[in-house]
């Protein structure tokens, strides 16, 4: 898929979704609220100038595969639906198979 450099240029969306691209290419498009839950990711993109990423809402993760990213995008969202939840929280689950390349990954974006 192409982006055109324009189309993050509007306010509103630019500012409501960050685009994260796997090591393979793929590319999920998240809410910015939910890509903050990951220190990482909020180091990223605060703070002028430090990160181009500040500035593109673009982030290239050349070391996470689009399996593992879609499972940090789904935990994000887990996150944020359970966090202060006065309900039980259900368990996240994860595929044993998966579990060493989403924990290495999960620690590198310190979620």
């Amino acid at each position: 898929m192409t982006t055109n450099k324009n189309d993050l240029n509007c306010e509103t969306p630019k500012d409501m979704y960050v685009k994260l691209i796997s090591s393979d290419g793929h590319e999920f498009y998240i809410k910015r609220d939910l890509a903050l839950m990951s220190q990482t990711i909020r180091a990223m993109l605060s703070g002028p100038g430090q990160y181009a990423e500040n500035e593109t809402n673009i982030i290239h993760f050349r070391s996470i595969s689009s399996q593992v990213l879609a499972r940090i995008c789904s935990y994000f969202a887990y996150k944020a639906r359970y966090s202060n939840s006065a309900i039980e929280i259900p368990e996240f689950p994860i595929a044993p198979e998966n579990a060493l390349e989403i924990l290495m990954a999960a620690n590198f974006l310190d979620c």
